[in-house]
């Protein structure tokens, strides 16, 4: 039989896929996590079958009768005429074998990864993370490979995953966190050593916890908002936080809405996002150090000016 349909073959190339789903939802592109997660469910199943007999690989709808013989070993066949199952009956089976609980979410996967649901890709794939660690979990025991041997550097995201112990918005920061600083640590694969403890040296701010300023906005005596930085919850460098007033007095507790890291592109919105972080965002109305009043109108009212510091 083609070794392209050994356990070996199916096992690697599961991992490869399934490591291209990791960083592509770490970057937002969703459609193709959808594709390379599906991608590698089919083929770790197929890695299962084999690994119990490779008949069962055998296509039964259509398929050529000559497969048998060929997946049994005894008949030979040229690589353009060999066909297995597919990925939904692939999964049948495994479910036959009670490897696999029913679960429609990750049926959701593998239709999304044919283009055979009908929906907008990316907006459901985002959520099908933990679906894709709760069935990947449960045929690497059939196997008897440990999720790190599978998984790699992504082993701990996953157990974030189906971490139940943990909220759902704390499990997708979570992930998040550590998906940017793998990101952070690519951009530096090939670079001398110390060069990243370089640039978190230099953009390292100096307090553990948010630090105010240095730029407020005010319309004449009322605070509209503040740039601050503080240390990224990802890769320990300088991150952007933009904070709104609770009101629009001067004296006005400020609470963070949006946080940005540009060296590892970790983006954490609203309150609860920037609280699951652990991040402290306990503040009170800091002064400023460069403020920016507006005096020339606008058709909403708002006036454009001068800029001064104080």
């Amino acid at each position: 039989m083609d070794d392209s349909l050994s356990f070996e073959s199916f096992l690697e190339g599961a991992k490869k896929a399934a490591h291209r789903a990791m960083d592509d939802h770490g970057r937002g592109e969703y459609d193709e996590f959808a594709l390379h997660g599906g991608v590698a469910v089919e083929r770790l199943v197929k890695a299962v079958l084999v690994s119990k007999n490779p008949v069962y690989l055998l296509e039964m709808r259509n398929g050529n009768p000559d497969m048998l013989l060929y997946l049994g070993g005894h008949l030979e066949m040229s690589a353009d005429k060999v066909r297995t199952v597919g990925a939904k009956d692939a999964i049948k089976r495994i479910r036959t074998l009670g490897l696999l609980p029913p679960d429609p979410k990750l049926d959701l996967l593998i239709e999304l990864r044919n283009g055979t649901a009908h929906t907008t890709v990316g907006d459901q794939a985002k959520t099908l993370l933990p679906a894709l660690a709760e069935n990947v979990a449960s045929l690497l025991k059939d196997i008897d490979l440990p999720e790190e041997g599978f998984w790699g550097r992504w082993t701990s995201a996953m157990k974030v995953a189906v971490d139940k112990q943990r909220s759902e918005i704390e499990r997708d920061v979570e992930i998040r966190i550590r998906q940017a600083r793998h990101r952070f640590d690519d951009r530096f694969a090939g670079l001398p050593e110390g060069a990243k403890e370089k640039i978190l040296l230099e953009a390292r701010p100096t307090t553990a916890d948010i630090a105010a300023g240095p730029i407020s906005i005010t319309s004449w005596k009322n605070l509209l908002a503040m740039i601050a930085t503080m240390p990224c919850p990802a890769c320990g460098g300088q991150a952007q936080v933009n904070l709104a007033p609770s009101n629009e007095t001067a004296e006005a507790n400020l609470m963070p809405g949006r946080l940005c890291c540009h060296l590892c592109a970790l983006e954490l919105s609203g309150l609860d996002e920037i609280r699951a972080s652990g991040t402290n965002v306990q503040l009170t109305g800091p002064a400023a150090s460069l403020a920016i009043d507006w005096n020339r109108a606008l058709a909403d009212g708002t006036t454009l000016g001068s800029v001064h510091t104080g």
